[in-house]
């Protein structure tokens, strides 16, 4: 039994001289820690500014100095927290100009893996990524950052690269040092997955980022259970669009806007867009597409074996596209609807007035119908040779000039829109607003 009591006895003791030892310890690092942030206050606001930091430094700490062995040139570095944006580590040579790094920057281990060797330790540093916030608003998307890491710096800009919640993931180029009021743009990482620059994401893969299309899918409602998934690009004016094919064959082009949906386009309608679908057989859908609108042709009065088509921005409820007829010359704008008595098929030297115009087919090819506009107002000696839009007038009406194949003075014809319906036409000798040859 004494055994064992002396034992006992002598693990206490060692656990009461380690703990001595640490709290020693401890003190000795809070002593040095509140020397280094007294340090840093004084110091490095000053170099704060100098760097280009833009922001009131509300705690710094001063992390340590190193010599160069050649130059003997001494340099300082500091740690600091700002009331806005992100915090930084400054780097400051005597004689030179100090420079800045993020604490994202900061944080992200080395290439070959190992820890950084100048890591953020400030309380208010603590979660650098939610200090992105700011930047991220200025950058205009919506993101919720889980992780972020540094790419690299120019002169001019420093590159981030940001893992938001839901999968998405962006490149940031802000300023150097990024300042949450410097200009700030955000590219999509999935541009960089299909490029073969220097500038990659690696936060997450490819795969989890298109894991995005199920969200729009889900918000376009069209029942589509997506199996594969791709990433399209952006247009001018900033809008990103990504392609899904569906279990049950068909595939739709979404275009989002700040990361919600914009537009839904189903596959048959998508040849001109961005170089259509690939994922799914366009071809196929877009030949039984081209049959449906045929018949809906015929039935609205225009008997057109459709050959080819393109769609126009409709409003909700209108399905708008140019014809191509591989039966006649004349190709035509259907306007389809649910309503038989709002749908109409108007040939393309009409089309302007109500507010379209044709490439597949020359507006000559369809003078003929406006030839016959002029006859129902009792104007039968005119063959029209041309036609242009004059305007519309405050009751919603349109002007329609017209040039005749004899030479002489034409007419303007008054159209109603819906549906094309001709309603008066004045001879353009009684008028000055006649532009077009022969008519002057």
């Amino acid at each position: 039994m004494k055994r064992v009591a002396i034992g006992l006895g002598t693990a206490a003791l060692v656990l009461a001289l380690g703990t001595v030892a640490a709290v020693s310890s401890t003190k000795r690092e809070q002593a040095a820690l509140a020397a280094a942030r007294t340090q840093g206050m004084a110091e490095a606001p000053a170099i704060a500014q100098a760097a280009g930091i833009a922001c009131q430094v509300t705690d710094a700490r001063f992390v340590g100095r190193t010599s160069d062995p050649k130059t003997k040139v001494v340099t300082n570095y500091y740690e600091i927290d700002c009331d806005r944006g992100v915090g930084f580590v400054l780097q400051a040579a005597a004689g030179a100009q100090p420079s800045a790094f993020t604490c994202i920057e900061a944080n992200t281990p080395l290439a070959d893996g190992k820890p950084p060797s100048l890591p953020c330790k400030l309380p208010g540093n603590a979660n650098p990524v939610a200090d992105l916030a700011p930047i991220l608003a200025k950058a205009g998307v919506a993101c919720t950052p889980d992780a972020a890491r540094g790419i690299g710096q120019t002169t001019k800009n420093t590159f981030l690269e940001v893992s938001c919640q839901g999968g998405v993931g962006y490149v940031l180029q802000a300023g150097a040092p990024a300042n949450p009021d410097s200009d700030v743009v955000a590219n999509d990482c999935l541009v960089f997955d299909a490029n073969d620059g220097n500038i990659k994401c690696t936060l997450r893969d490819a795969a989890s980022r298109l894991a995005v299309v199920d969200r729009f899918a889900a918000a376009a409602n069209n029942g589509c259970t997506v199996k594969g998934r791709r990433y399209i690009g952006l247009s001018q004016a900033g809008a990103s669009y990504y392609e899904a094919a569906c279990e049950d064959g068909k595939g739709y082009i979404y275009k989002v806007e700040k990361g919600e949906l914009a537009q839904t386009t189903p596959c048959e309608k998508a040849m001109g867009l961005l170089g259509g679908c690939s994922l799914t057989d366009a071809k196929e859908a877009q030949t039984a597409q081209a049959g449906l609108y045929s018949n809906l042709a015929k039935k609205a009065g225009f008997d057109c074996q459709v050959a080819k088509y393109a769609p126009f921005p409709a409003p909700s409820g209108r399905d708008v596209v140019e014809l191509a007829c591989g039966n006649r010359p004349d190709g035509a704008v259907g306007i389809f609807t649910a309503r038989a008595e709002t749908t109409q098929v108007v040939d393309c030297a009409r089309a302007p007035v109500v507010g379209y115009r044709c490439s597949f087919s020359k507006p000559e090819a369809s003078f003929k119908a406006v030839t016959a506009d002029l006859k129902k107002m009792g104007r039968n000696e005119c063959e029209v040779s041309a036609v242009r839009v004059l305007g519309k007038t405050a009751a919603g009406t349109t002007y329609l000039e017209t040039a005749c194949a004899d030479g002489l003075k034409g007419y303007i014809l008054e159209y109603k829109s819906e549906p094309l319906t001709p309603i008066n036409a004045v001879g353009c000798a009684f008028s000055k607003d006649c532009a077009l040859p022969g008519n002057k």
